[in-house]
This record gives structure tokens, sequence and C-alpha cells, in this order.
């Protein structure tokens, strides 16, 4: 089951920053599994899914049983002024969120750069905003979790250190991706996620 979070894709993409409260995107995963009558189940999600992963388990953790979570961490963060355009000028905000991931924008495939120019970019600059920590969940996240980033992206050093403080963690390297190729090249960390989701469940049943 794939889930588009509100601003993107084919949910709501309301132009007010307060619906982007980590709470609200919480609970629009919440839903999604009380309207398929799903008590638990297991999480995957990369970027800002990951930050919803980590507020899932703060939040809402009775409704998880495994976590997987890319080029994420959840620690505090914020926007410097420059990756703060108001959307109104897609290329600008292209080009101020991959500058500050550290993603080449000419390295996009012209598809991948059409469908990104696509975005209703109000709600993607009503989305980004400055993230408090929420790193006082990582002690109570005893599911099995497993994170991944690229050696080459920004994040790498603080999924490093929440990694440590996980009881049930793995950690996977990607060597030689930025934070938006490991996304477009998922293919490269789905075996590491297949054998995870495999050890968790003979773990746990």
């Amino acid at each position: 089951m794939l889930v588009d979070a509100r601003g993107h894709g084919g949910s709501d993409k309301p132009h007010d920053p307060d619906a982007y409260a980590l709470t609200a995107r919480v609970g629009d995963v919440v839903a999604v599994l009380d309207d398929l009558h799903l008590d638990r189940a297991a999480f995957w999600g990369y970027s800002m899914g990951g930050r919803i992963g980590f507020g899932l388990a703060k939040y809402a953790p009775e409704r998880i049983t495994t976590f997987v979570l890319g080029g994420q961490h959840p620690y505090g963060r914020r926007l410097p002024e420059s990756s703060r355009p108001d959307g109104t000028d897609p290329e600008a905000f292209l080009k101020a969120l991959f500058g500050r991931l550290n993603i080449n924008l000419g390295t996009l495939p012209p598809a991948i750069r059409e469908e990104r120019l696509a975005n209703d970019f109000r709600a993607l600059a009503a989305a980004q905003q400055d993230e408090p920590s929420i790193e006082d969940v990582l002690p109570r996240m005893t599911m099995p979790c497993l994170l991944y980033c690229e050696d080459a992206d920004p994040y790498y050093a603080g999924v490093a250190k929440c990694v440590s403080l996980l009881r049930d963690a793995e950690f996977v390297t990607l060597a030689g991706f930025d934070h938006g190729a490991a996304f477009r090249e998922a293919g490269h960390v789905l075996p590491h996620v297949t054998n995870f989701l495999r050890g968790a469940a003979k773990r746990h049943s």
C-alpha cells in the first residue's frame, strides 16, 4: 500500500503551513490504517516520509510493528533563509531544496524533472518548515527498525547517531548516492529491506 502524503501526489494540497504539523501527518497515516481495518502495520518512509515515521513512533507507536526509515533522523532542523521560497517560482524552489539536500538538479533525468515541476509548489513551500527535535522518542522505539542513508547525504551523521540509540536497529549505508538518487534507485535498498522484514517476522512470530 502506497500513501501520498498531504501536499503530494493525489492527496489534498493545502497552502496553510499549519496543515502540515507532524501530528496531522501522523493522523493521515492512522486514518488510512483505520480505513483499511488494520490494527498494526509495518511502515516504510523516506526523507519526509521518514520524519512521519518518527512521528508515528512518538504519537501512534501501537499501530506500527516495524519501521524502515531512510534519509531522515528525529533531530531538530532549522531551515536556512535561502530554503524558504514561497513556491511561486518552481525553479527557484527546486534549486533551494536540492541545494540544501546536496542534490545536483542537473543530474535529474528529463522525465523526473518534468514530474517534479508538475507539483503544487505553494503546497510544497507550506510543507517546508522548521522541525523541532523529537529525539525523545528514540528510547521508546523498541520495535525492529531498519535505517538507511547515503554517504553523501547531509542527514547521514544524524541517522548514524540515532541508530546507536535504538534498541533493535540495523543500519545500511548506500555508497555513492545522494539524497535524491537513493529515492529514485530504491531497488538498491530493496534487498536489505526484504531481508530485514523477513528476519523481523521470524523473531516476532
